[in-house]
């Protein structure tokens, strides 16, 4: 066991999380490899129906004896339903990201479920902990999906949170293996948030092509697209260069906005489209190598954190 805050908190073995991701964790598969194998599973809610939703949590349920989580966007349609399924089936853990927390902490927090809320910056950072989370999801640059626009890496995100915050702090953005668990909580971390290692997993829920993605791109080899907008890092495919281009040059907001939203995440995950689908990775991607069924990536998680400690005591 790898004992932190957090882990005593939420009663996981290691404190290692298994970010949500749509469609590859919007099934029942991944969270639960995670959450056996001693880290926690999160379930991404954001692109799934509601009642595929509440059948997955309850799968999940069965297949685990562990602890669990839902990663909710607040800004989603039927937000609400969402969390009145989350509190009917008394799901441990609420991860939510993209909206306001304080209007549903007391609800929760009277039925022992943990909210952990997903940040990009300081500001967010100090509302949320303002409302009363139980801890922080700090995100840096480096990470997929939906980065901070700011450029402030994910060491230096975490570390001005961790002296900021008396709450827990989980660190998200660039690590795709033990050392850099090792890295985070030497900067005062309780646990690490990792995605793009867990989407090359057997059990991740996209297309083949969307993996092998994965083991494609280098540590260069993404890009912050879309900053006019909601920007995402993902790929430097073809749409990414054909909106980078417009981030620069294009004038007219409309059709900028017409660009943007002409490719889809569905797109590349579900359909395998990687050349004009949005392809979200964070920049680990260039640490990854293999697709692993997700217990044997934990295993090895925390194997090489192991090594990292015997190298700073060596």
């Amino acid at each position: 066991m790898i004992q932190t805050r957090l882990t005593r908190l939420l009663k996981i073995r290691y404190p290692i999380i298994q970010a949500g991701m749509s469609w590859a964790s919007s099934n029942a598969a991944l969270p639960a490899a995670v959450s056996n194998a001693g880290g926690l599973g999160v379930i991404a809610a954001g692109p799934m129906y509601l009642d595929a939703f509440r059948a997955t949590v309850r799968e999940v349920k069965a297949a685990t004896q562990g602890i669990f989580a839902v990663n909710l966007p607040l800004y989603r349609p039927q937000a609400e339903r969402f969390l009145d399924v989350i509190e009917e089936e008394r799901v441990p853990v609420v991860i939510a990201s993209q909206g306001g927390p304080k209007a549903h902490l007391a609800r929760f927090h009277e039925l022992g479920i943990h909210w952990l809320h997903v940040v990009s910056t300081l500001e967010h950072a100090k509302k949320a902990a303002d409302a009363g989370v139980d801890a922080l999801v700090v995100v840096g640059t480096e990470a997929g999906g939906h980065p901070p626009v700011n450029g402030v890496s994910t060491l230096v995100a975490v570390r001005r949170a961790v002296q900021q915050f008396t709450i827990p702090i989980v660190a998200g953005g660039g690590v795709a293996d033990g050392y850099g668990i090792a890295a985070l909580l030497a900067l005062g971390a309780d646990a690490v948030q990792l995605g793009t290692r867990f989407l090359a997993t057997r059990e991740a829920g996209v297309h083949e092509n969307y993996k092998r993605a994965v083991l494609e791109t280098g540590i260069d080899g993404t890009a912050l697209v879309g900053v006019r907008g909601l920007p995402v890092r993902m790929t430097r495919n073809s749409f990414a260069a054909r909106v980078l281009l417009a981030d620069a040059n294009e004038p007219d907001a409309a059709a900028y906005d017409t660009l943007f939203k002409s490719s889809s995440l569905k797109q590349a995950a579900l359909d395998g489209d990687i050349e004009w689908g949005k392809v979200e990775l964070g920049q680990s991607a260039g640490l990854i190598d293999d697709i692993p069924p997700a217990a044997e990536v934990v295993a090895r998680l925390v194997a090489e954190y192991e090594t990292a400690l015997a190298r700073f005591s060596g």
